[in-house]
């Protein structure tokens, strides 16, 4: 009986100085990343199952903590993404009622016209309108660069996280084939799966992942979609081809050859490629987030610019067309005077048909027209875009304005006529089929050129397309005039040139005295409506807004300001989740000093109560060799 209560004691002590050694390597690393609690737990053994083992290590793991925390690292990364870069895009745009800011450099230029128009003599006033537009025009062109090179700055982010998170596929390929390959009583497993779960964890705050644990401990990891990247270990490869600086043409298009920007390619073992921004398989993470602003967040934000530079340049060279009812009664018809149309000056119809209403728009050429136009360049992405070329463009072209919007609406159940009496570019366009004509418009270039300054109309090209100083028309000519427009807009320099054609409406000497031309440059920007994009967003809805520029100016700043904060919020909000998902997974495998420091207590009370078994057995074994 000494001899099983020696036994049984030894093996008693070899267990407890193992869990003593469990417990000091616990707090040893209570502060190592990745480092999951280790708990022993022993076994029976022996004859009739009397004596003790030291069993196997194993890691306190909670697999639902752990789940919720990859989920709500994969969210707070994408937050905090999305907030950071909005944030930089809003101070893009400085701060609001500052004088350098977007909205202080308008209001300095509309002040401007406002101080000419009340004294059109003063060379001073007329050197300050030119400066203040100037200094408008280089805080738009520096806002939209600033907007390309976030967007530079998130392909460049892009091509760093591919690369991080394939080699992660990579490190977890081999990590689960050691880890195949150790048995679960080899102390050395738990390191791997802690460097397993280390693996995980980073690449979770690149995109939004399931790992789904196999029978041999080896995971499998798929996008929150359900494309495999890794199976056992065999890992998915991902690539990414960054076009480097990025200009605002520069757009994503789910065919390679055609897109402007990179894509992530993951490519499989058995050799398949899958396009995993065309087919949505990543939602979350900072590489969804960076998706999303770079193709998305970031073109609006070019495009609400662009709107705003054109804005500008047409209020003080084009005049607003506007379809009127037929002085003479004809029913269900429009006049509208399209005298003048230059090439991308777009005729918008309002048709309603069958209670349905939408646009259709006109868009002429000075050159045979394509056989389409993309509605997402227009100013009503959803509207049908009829492209026409414009009389007196050469060999084949229309005779007249009439022929002209008659071709292009053809066979469509409009009519089209000369409006009895009027202008020699005035048209009636007649609803005769089942849809009814609601509104017409154009926004129509007065201005033949950039050097037609003295045209005897109020109008004049004060901003200009470029350093050459082309004039802005809207133009499809050679692409979208309009795109990236926001880069290159610039002051006219023949206006800058000679100021005192911001006076008058012939800017001679003669009209140096006159008000007109000013006054009515300041009403174009603060008073009369025009037409924005739907692609700017301003409206809320997805479809064209109608507005002053002053007002769209204003929409543009409170639009960011509200989806900076927005984000911000969002941000804090995924940051409270992120570290209530940390504290519960921590609560159940993480190291607690002081419940490390009980079982140190509880254990040495067992190592010395085996001590003292030990310590009577031996007695007693001693006894009866003495007698």
């Amino acid at each position: 009986m000494a001899i099983d209560a020696f036994t049984t004691a030894t093996a008693g002590l070899r267990v407890t100085q193992s869990q003593i050694g469990l417990v000091s390597q616990n707090i040893a690393n209570v502060g190592t990343a990745g480092y999951v609690r280790r708990t022993l737990s022993p076994i029976t053994a022996g004859p009739g199952n009397a004596g003790v083992a030291s069993g196997t290590i194993a890691r306190a793991i909670d697999a639902a903590a752990l789940k919720q925390l990859r989920s709500e690292t994969s969210g707070a990364a994408y937050t905090s993404t999305m907030a950071g870069i909005r944030t930089q895009l809003d101070a893009l745009y400085g701060r609001p009622g500052d004088a350098s800011a977007l909205d202080g450099m308008f209001n300095s230029f509309t002040l401007s016209l406002q101080s000419l128009a009340a004294n059109p003599t003063s060379t001073a006033a007329r050197t300050t309108v030119i400066s203040a537009a100037s200094g408008l025009a280089t805080t738009v062109a520096g806002a939209a660069n600033g907007v390309q090179a976030l967007r530079s700055g998130l392909e460049a982010q892009l091509d760093a996280d591919t690369r991080e998170a394939s080699g992660l596929l990579a490190q977890l390929a081999k990590l689960n084939a050691r880890i195949g390959a150790t048995p679960t009583s080899d102390p050395s497993r738990p390191d791997l799966e802690d460097q397993r779960d280390q693996a995980l964890n980073g690449l979770s705050g690149l995109m939004d992942i399931n790992a789904v644990t196999l029978p041999d401990g080896s995971v499998s990891v798929l996008t929150g979609s359900g494309v495999t990247l890794l199976d056992r270990d065999n890992a998915t490869v991902l690539s990414f081809a960054g076009r480097g600086t990025l200009t605002a043409e520069a757009a994503y298009d789910s065919d390679p050859s055609r897109s402007g920007v990179g894509t992530i390619v993951a490519t499989t073992p058995g050799g398949g490629r899958i396009d995993l921004i065309a087919s949505g398989a990543i939602r979350s993470g900072s590489m969804a987030a960076a998706v999303e602003l770079r193709d998305t967040v970031l073109p609006q934000a070019q495009r609400q610019l662009d709107d705003l530079a054109a804005g500008l340049a047409r209020s003080m060279s084009d005049r607003l067309a506007t379809g009127t009812a037929p002085a003479d009664g004809t029913k269900g018809a429009l006049d509208i005077d399209l005298t003048g149309l230059s090439p991308g000056n777009a005729i918008t119809l309002t048709v309603q048909d069958g209670g349905t209403q939408r646009n259709l728009i006109l868009m002429p050429f000075s050159g045979p027209p394509p056989a389409s136009l993309p509605a997402g360049g227009t100013d009503d992405s959803e509207a049908t875009v009829i492209p026409f070329r414009l009389p007196g463009s050469g060999e084949g072209a229309p005779a007249t304005m009439q022929d002209a919007v008659s071709q292009a609406l053809a066979g469509g159940g409009y009519a089209v006529s000369a409006v009895p009496g009027g202008a020699a570019g005035a048209v009636r366009i007649l609803a005769t089929g089942s849809a009814s004509l609601l509104a017409a418009s154009a926004s129509v270039t007065q201005t033949s050129s950039a050097t037609d300054t003295k045209s005897g109309k109020t109008q004049i090209p004060l901003f200009v397309d470029g350093k050459a100083g082309t004039l802005f028309t809207g133009s499809f000519e050679n692409g979208s005039q309009l795109t990236g427009f926001a880069q290159r807009i610039g002051i006219n320099p023949a206006v800058a040139g000679n100021a005192a054609t911001l006076v008058g409406i012939t800017g001679t000497g003669a009209s140096a005295g006159d008000s007109t031309r000013p006054q009515a440059l300041y009403n174009a920007l603060t008073a009369t409506p025009r037409t924005f994009s739907s692609a700017s967003g301003i409206g809320g809805v997805d479809a064209p807004t109608t507005s002053s520029v002053a007002e769209f100016v204003q929409g543009v700043i409170a639009m960011q300001g509200s989806a900076t904060a927005a984000a911000q919020d969002l941000d804090e909000g995924q940051s409270i989740a992120l570290s209530t998902a940390q504290g519960r997974f921590a609560s159940t495998s993480g190291v607690s000093i002081d419940e490390e420091m009980s079982n140190l207590i509880a254990l040495q009370q067992a190592f010395t109560a085996n001590a003292r078994v030990l310590t009577a057995a031996r007695d007693m074994l001693d006894t009866l060799l003495r007698i």
